[in-house]
């Protein structure tokens, strides 16, 4: 069961440990299960973890919400920053991107748009300072 719900996409321990109980396996079972899928290779949070934030930042998402996304799926802070760590030094970058792909080169019209486009960054997970840089960004 367990194998058939990894071979449609990567889970998380704590994702593959709540929908085993829904379908009310026992604990033991669903331990043993998940210790030998792990032992082998076939589960791994931090693979998991690693294609979640490459999914994430496709779609545009923030340090902020991924992280907050991956802890409610159960993973710990270590292998959070291990699968973030790659886009380190880029995420300025990519809430300038999510922000021309929402408003393109428009500058906000008044301070009320201007909010209202700081709003959807940070709704997406972006910090204030990164937040700025996307809305205050000029390319000539």
């Amino acid at each position: 069961m367990a194998l058939g719900l990894l071979a449609r996409r990567e889970h998380s321990r704590r994702e593959l440990v709540l929908k085993l109980r829904a379908r009310e396996c026992p604990e033991e079972i669903i331990d043993a299960v998940l210790d030998a899928l792990a032992a082998e290779g076939m589960q791994s949070d931090a693979r998991f973890a690693e294609y979640f934030v490459l999914n994430r930042v496709e779609r545009g998402a923030g340090p902020l919400r991924i992280r907050a996304e991956l802890l409610a799926r159960g993973l710990d802070d270590a292998v959070i920053d291990e699968a973030l760590a790659p886009y380190k030094g880029r995420w300025r970058d990519l809430a300038r991107r999510a922000y021309l792909k929402r408003y393109g080169e428009t500058a906000p019209t008044d301070e009320r748009e201007r909010a209202k486009r700081m709003a959807f960054l940070q709704q997406r997970g972006f910090t204030p300072e990164q937040v700025r840089h996307a809305l205050g960004f000029r390319a000539d």
